[in-house]
Formats: C-alpha cells, sequence, structure tokens
C-alpha cells in the first residue's frame, strides 16, 4: 500500500524544525553561561557621568547638546536611594499641585536621608523660590554646587537668583560657569547677551 505523502512531509518539517532548535540551543548549561559571559565581555562599558559632561562641553551640535544634557539630568536625578527618589517624587506631584510647604517638607525628608545628593539640594532650592525664600534658594543651590559642582542647572538657577536680587556682577558670573559647561544652551546664550553690555567692563 503506497505512503500517503503529507504524513511524509509533516513529518520532515517536524524533523527539520527540531534540529534546528536543537542547533541554536547551547550544547549544555556551562556552554551557554560561557557565550553569555563572552558577550558581557564584548559589551562597551557604560557611559560615565564625566564621559557625558565631556561630550557635553565638545558638542557642536544643538540637538546633540541637548539629548546629553537630558541624559546628565536624568543620571543626577538619582538619589541612590529608592526612599529619598520617591520623597522626591512626591515633592514634585505635591508642587504640581501648588502645596509647596508639603513639598518642601518632603524634600527636608529626602535630603536628610541622602544628603551628598546635589539633585536633591537644586529641587529643594527651586520649591525655595517659589516660596519667595531667595536666601534659602541661594544657601541650597550653593550647596548643590560644592557636591557637584558641574550641575549646569544650578548654576543657571543661581545666575537668575543673583540677577532678581539685582547683583548683576554674580548673576553673569553663574550664568559664565553654566555656559562653560553647556555651551550650547541658547537660553543660557541670551542670558548672558543681555547682560554682557552691563557688566563687561565694570570692575568686579
Amino acid at each position: 500500500m503506497p505512503a500517503h505523502p503529507l504524513p511524509s512531509l509533516t513529518l520532515l518539517l517536524a524533523l527539520i524544525l527540531a534540529g534546528t532548535s536543537a542547533s541554536a540551543a547551547p550544547a549544555n548549561p556551562e556552554q551557554g553561561r560561557r557565550e553569555q559571559a563572552e558577550k558581557e565581555r564584548k559589551a562597551p562599558p557604560p557611559v560615565s557621568l564625566d564621559d557625558l559632561y565631556k561630550r557635553l562641553k565638545e558638542s557642536d551640535d544643538e540637538a546633540e547638546s541637548k539629548a546629553i544634557a537630558t541624559l546628565i539630568e536624568r543620571r543626577l536625578g538619582r538619589s541612590g536611594s529608592a526612599t529619598a527618589d520617591l520623597l522626591s517624587d512626591r515633592a514634585r506631584q505635591a508642587m504640581a499641585g501648588n502645596e509647596l510647604p508639603l513639598a518642601v517638607e518632603l524634600m527636608d525628608r529626602a535630603v536628610a536621608l541622602e544628603p551628598d545628593w546635589a539633585e536633591g539640594w537644586s529641587r529643594r532650592a527651586t520649591l525655595f523660590w517659589r516660596l519667595s525664600d531667595s536666601a534659602s534658594a541661594i544657601a541650597d543651590l550653593q550647596r548643590a554646587l560644592v557636591l557637584e559642582p558641574r550641575h549646569f542647572e544650578a548654576w543657571a538657577a543661581l545666575g537668575k537668583l543673583y540677577l532678581a536680587a539685582d547683583d548683576k556682577g554674580r548673576a553673569m558670573d553663574a550664568f559664565r560657569r553654566a555656559e562653560s559647561l553647556y555651551p550650547r544652551w541658547d537660553v543660557l546664550k541670551k542670558a548672558i547677551d543681555r547682560l554682557r553690555p552691563e557688566v563687561d567692563g565694570r570692575d568686579l
């Protein structure tokens, strides 16, 4: 009795697929571990914060600079503590709801928990500025800059506070410190250009 071709074809396909799966899988778990270790060895190392700041300073493209600045902001935004990050997120929500005293209290707890987190001090400074407490805002920004002298947003914010106090010399100095870190920051360049005629040439 002749064999039916369809079952034979089905069996052949099943054998081919089984062979393919077997060849794709590692011969043994140890081989799989060695292959994974080799992949990890060849993978490029993660980009460091130092590298990002270097690339930001050297970039001659505004869009690229903005993307790098965003990556830096994300790195700075991580405190290293899940609790501090949660407190900061809740403070942001409270600020969005105009509950500023609550937001300050939450950031008080965050920086008490992670006192070496530069971005935490910078965020609390924003809240003090919203509460018209310039002295506390400036103190927090200065603390942030001691912890991370390359925090260009903190330098820019400090410049704005000095400018609001009509201290144009210090404002220009802070803006220029920010510009040295983030040369393609368009808003910053405009602020410097506006101040330059009044400040340059003055004995500071």
